[in-house]
């Protein structure tokens, strides 16, 4: 793999993620108790053997790259990890990301790169797509799966001919053109990536995005191919995306586990297995070090540092780090994010056992402060730092403490 580097995207905002990427970039949400979600990207480049890769960061840099450095160290000697930011402005693109750092990928001796997303859920062996795209004699190779037909509006879609070359590309439409799906993952070239970025950039009214912009356009003129991938794969690009992939970690027959010979890294080396030092009773959860559980926890996923006191529920929850849970309260359906703090008697996410089936939660925004005896209904959304107001069915504004 030495002719080949991995470039990351881990710059977008995540709008569609709402408060849950108010303070941070989406690949550093948290995922499974200890991880990150750019652990997954960052670890398949490095069994796969692709040693150099840059992640292109954006949207709350800082905190990327603060992440990424503390990453690098705890897997030195793994991995040449290059930090890249605009050196002015915001990248307008996933186009533009890649296309403002081409002399990064010009100072290279490399014939391919392979740009990844970094909000992706998954494990996957580089090595069989970069064969496969050798073996075409591909200019392009766009990593694709198949989806349910109604989830194929959220992804770009293409027709493929019977030696999988792409014959049309369309992204993110009302009208899919198939349910093989992108997953974000394209193996360039290095002079046909070179050369469409330049072109892209001189067109008037490009949006500068892969999807949209470049491969439409590519695959009517080069030799564009889809490497179909049949594992687990999950765009966490939505609430109830992020909070399905973390609950499938604890069904019966997981579709993904984080137990395998291809171990998830984080900044500090490779996953353990989930510990539970806990006084009170934990059902089927995934508790991490540094938890003191006192009352209840049942299918729910807790990050380092959470407190749950004497006679507290928490129950189908993702719960962040640093996070207090009060004496009786019940947190029912809901993700809660670091450094909460929920007093006694609350009732955070109640009304899910009577719509089942569904993934709609309650989302308590980064170090909101809950105020003891106060209830808090399904798929309310309670914000971090927004100036005071009452509550709604939709959403909660209020301040750092809900009032």
């Amino acid at each position: 793999m030495e002719r080949t580097i991995a470039m990351i995207l881990a710059g977008g905002r995540g709008k569609r993620m709402d408060l849950l990427c108010y303070l941070r970039p989406k690949p550093a949400l948290p995922f499974a108790g200890k991880l990150r979600v750019i652990d997954f990207s960052l670890s398949n480049c490095i069994h796969s053997q692709v040693r150099n890769t840059a992640v292109l960061v954006d949207y709350q840099r800082s905190c990327m790259a603060d992440y990424l450095r503390e990453w690098a160290v705890a897997n030195s000697g793994s991995a040449e990890i290059s930090v890249l930011h605009p050196d002015a402005g915001s990248y307008a693109g996933t186009a533009d990301a890649v296309y403002r750092n081409l002399s990064y990928v010009n100072d290279k001796s490399i014939n391919r790169i392979l740009i990844l997303a970094g909000d992706h859920v998954y494990r996957m062996d580089y090595r069989k797509m970069l064969a496969f795209h050798e073996e075409a004699r591909a200019d392009i190779t766009v990593g694709a799966i198949r989806v349910p037909v109604e989830e194929t509006h959220r992804f770009g879609t293409m027709v493929i001919n019977n030696e999988n070359r792409i014959q049309e590309f369309a992204e993110k439409t009302s009208n899919p053109l198939s349910t093989l799906t992108s997953m974000g993952i394209y193996i360039f070239n290095k002079d046909i990536l070179a050369e469409r970025l330049v072109e892209d950039a001189g067109i008037q009214g490009s949006i500068h995005d892969f999807g949209y912009s470049i491969l439409p356009r590519t695959v009517k003129r080069d030799r564009v191919f889809a490497y179909e991938f049949t594992g687990y794969w999950q765009d966490i690009g939505t609430v109830e995306a992020y909070y399905q992939a973390n609950m499938e970690l604890l069904v019966a027959q997981p579709r993904f586990s984080l137990d395998s010979n291809w171990p998830v890294l984080r900044d500090y080396g490779a996953l353990p297995l989930p510990q539970e030092s806990v006084d009170g009773k934990v059902v089927n959860s995934i508790i991490s070090t540094g938890c003191i559980i006192k009352g209840n926890v049942e299918k729910s996923i807790l990050s380092p540092g959470v407190h749950v006191e004497e006679q507290a529920v928490i129950r189908n929850s993702v719960v962040m780090a640093n996070t207090f849970i009060g004496y009786h309260s019940v947190v029912d359906s809901c993700i809660i994010d670091e450094g909460v703090n929920i007093g006694k008697f609350c009732y955070i996410g109640f009304g899910r056992s009577l719509f089942p089936g569904e993934y709609d939660v309650t989302v308590i925004g980064k170090d909101v402060v809950v105020p003891s005896h106060t209830a808090i209904g399904r798929k309310c959304k309670v914000l971090p730092q927004a100036g005071a107001g009452a509550f709604s069915t939709g959403m909660v504004p209020s301040g750092s403490t809900v009032s």
